[in-house]
């Protein structure tokens, strides 16, 4: 009856762990870029289908479009996507410094990082709702009897309580790595 849960609970996890992996922590990091979306042959498209992105070093994200001629379009992108991110173009690839964070966008970051949170935790909570409805309707079509529903719906709850922790183990994890100079 469950058995749907835990991929959606984790689908859901997932997700939050990508928006957390795009929150720009002063270091160079892939995930920063790769959803940038690219107007590139007619079509809107990640920049991750364009291009090759890189990391050259801590501070230094190197993106090599794979057709030359979108290059414009990549930087264009990059630019209008308002990262806080300023590509270079030198003709042949683009160049990302990543710039250092203050202290007050590091609290920026934590502010979105827990609102990012938040969200996630309400996904779950809808996960929940839309579970608890599936266990009503089968005992109200007498699928199931009232044990096995409140037996359903303690399990229900033990798996929910434990992906909350977890999510607000992500967000501490997140909040040290964002604050740690």
């Amino acid at each position: 009856m469950l058995d749907f849960l835990t991929s959606d609970l984790q689908k859901a996890e997932d997700h939050l762990r990508n928006e957390f992996a795009k929150l720009q922590v002063g270091r160079a990091n892939p995930a920063l870029v790769e959803g940038v979306m690219v107007s590139a042959y007619g079509s809107i498209q990640p920049l991750k289908n364009v291009a090759s992105v890189s990391i050259m070093d801590a501070q230094t994200i190197s993106i090599q479009p794979w057709d030359k001629t979108l290059i414009r379009d990549i930087d264009r992108a990059i630019t209008e996507a308002n990262l806080g991110l300023n590509p270079q173009n030198n003709g042949e690839s683009i160049m990302i410094k990543i710039p250092t964070l203050t202290e007050e966008r590091r609290k920026d970051l934590v502010k979105l990082a827990k609102k990012l949170s938040e969200e996630g935790k309400v996904v779950i909570r809808n996960i929940r709702a839309d579970a608890m409805k599936k266990i009503k309707n089968a005992e109200t079509s007498k699928e199931i009897g009232e044990d096995i529903a409140k037996g359903y719906e303690t399990e229900l709850q033990k798996k929910i309580d434990k992906e909350m922790e977890k999510i607000e183990e992500i967000l501490v994890k997140k909040e040290v790595d964002i604050m740690k100079v």
